[in-house]
């Protein structure tokens, strides 16, 4: 039975590899699609709640009613494990998302790759990128849109 600190490095190595796949493959294929979007977060979760449902209430005085409760329970190598497989399983699943959604509005690869990039290290703050980026290429389309055009009037 591998330990935690192999099970840390197979999911990184696997999270890692669907980041690779998400920023610098192609995606016209389902198949290389899926292996970041579906197949690899899907096994993350699976080694998440194995990590979980077996290491959870073990933990004496660990729980989420408190920050302690967390600190205390988040204190063994394997519920440490298991936090951070969920930061990888749920950031990859995200990035999978925004990088179909970005694509389906004609969002430039290269404008994606640097908001693929901040979700990978930072989660959330990819996230908030690519929403608010979003929010505005609609917001220009339904200005543009609203704007009625002008025979003879420079563009």
């Amino acid at each position: 039975m591998p330990t935690p600190d192999q099970w840390f490095g197979y999911a990184g190595q696997a999270a890692m590899l669907g980041w690779v796949i998400l920023i610098f493959l192609p995606r016209r294929w389902f198949l290389l699609t899926a292996i970041p979007r579906f197949i690899i977060p899907f096994g993350l979760s699976l080694l998440y709640a194995g990590l979980a449902m077996s290491h959870f209430f073990t933990v004496e005085g660990g729980g989420f009613g408190s920050l302690d409760e967390v600190a205390i329970l988040l204190g063994t190598p394997e519920m440490l494990l298991a936090g951070w497989v969920h930061y990888l399983a749920f950031d990859l699943f995200i990035g999978g998302w925004i990088a179909v959604q970005a694509d389906k509005i004609g969002v430039n690869r290269v404008i994606q790759a640097p908001i693929l990039v901040a979700t990978f290290m930072f989660g959330p703050v990819g996230l908030a990128t690519f929403l608010a980026m979003r929010a505005g290429y609609f917001r220009k389309d339904d200005e543009s849109a609203a704007e009625p055009e002008v025979a003879g009037a420079p563009a």
